[in-house]
């Protein structure tokens, strides 16, 4: 059995190598899925501007289709509600000026005021725009019971 102290230095070390792989490039796109992530958690129209490609394409998993005017109006306005969100099973692909992200997004809403839980797949489409990662499109599809 391993002490304590090896284990936390195994685990600093293993953590550390992890963050140290990471490019600048993607460190920056991990960051901005972060700040989607917070912002559709917030609801602030500001950083949802800020993170969305004015030509945005956003799908949900129930087929609706949102531009990112009504992106922000459903998130700023309470229809679309996240109350929490976690990431999980996440993958990131780069290439030049686009990037796409694969994750499982769980999570509790307050849709219209109504609780709920969410649990999808979704595909994320990230262009550099004037050196900054912004959302360009968004699929989420229903996952497997």
């Amino acid at each position: 059995m391993l002490k304590p102290k090896v284990l936390l230095l195994l685990t600093m070390m293993i953590s550390g190598s992890l963050a140290y792989g990471q490019s600048a490039e993607e460190k920056q796109l991990l960051k901005a899925v972060e700040d989607l992530r917070l912002a559709l958690i917030s609801g602030d129209q500001g950083a949802l501007d800020a993170i969305a490609a004015d030509n945005l394409s956003y799908w949900h998993s129930s087929g609706k289709y949102e531009n990112k005017a009504a992106f922000i109006e459903s998130l700023t306005s309470g229809q679309s509600d996240f109350v929490s969100i976690d990431l999980s099973d996440q993958t990131i692909s780069i290439s030049g000026d686009i990037a796409t992200v694969h994750h499982t997004l769980s999570g509790k809403t307050n849709d219209g005021g109504k609780p709920g839980t969410v649990r999808i797949g979704v595909l994320l489409v990230f262009q550099k725009h004037n050196g900054n990662w912004r959302l360009f499109a968004r699929q989420a599809f229903k996952l497997p019971s």
